[in-house]
């Protein structure tokens, strides 16, 4: 069970119903906060790498997820006031199995450069995840060894999970059916 009393969603110290600030601070070099008792770290794009390396060093050895989020619709969404919001986010969770132990890092990726650097080689495992991320969002993984599409058909045009993808239309067939 997490203990959640640090948590920016508790009442002020003077006992009024206003939320607490969220506290942040900074961890191996980069803005650090906290979500619910899971601490939240925001490195830059040229700190990422290293964050991660240093974060497997400390035991952070699993990739549980890496995916996209496009913030096209959502700007002013809560984040550290250091922390500038880019229209694209790359959210990584890291676990360290040893001691029961769970980081978030949550990379600002601008619509003007959609790239990221590659995890592959600290962790091979987030192949499939990076290629995903750049299928349905269009952020590119540098030094990724295959940046190709992983859902879409490779000569599909555009990115699906952008928010300003316009929804088409594709015709259902049934076997059988008259076309």
């Amino acid at each position: 069970m997490t203990d959640v009393s640090d948590d920016a969603t508790l009442a002020a110290e003077d006992g009024s119903d206003e939320e607490a600030p969220a506290e942040t601070n900074e961890m191996f070099g980069c803005i650090a906060g906290d979500s619910l008792g899971q601490t939240v770290l925001h490195p830059t794009r040229e700190q990422y790498v290293e964050v991660v390396k240093t974060l497997a060093d400390e035991g952070y050895a699993v990739v549980i997820d890496l995916c996209g989020v496009d913030y096209l619709e959502y700007p002013l969404r809560p984040l550290p006031a250091e922390v500038t919001p880019q229209r694209f986010e790359v959210v990584v969770n890291l676990l360290d199995i040893t001691h029961r132990r769970r980081i978030r890092l949550r990379v600002q990726v601008p619509e003007s450069d959609p790239t990221l650097p590659s995890l592959f080689d600290v962790h091979p495992g987030t192949e499939a995840f990076e290629r995903e991320t750049y299928d349905m969002f269009g952020i590119t993984f540098t030094d990724h060894p295959d940046m190709t599409r992983i859902l879409m058909p490779e000569d599909w045009v555009g990115h699906p999970l952008r928010k300003d993808y316009e929804v088409g239309n594709i015709a259902v067939q049934f076997k059988g059916a008259n076309s």
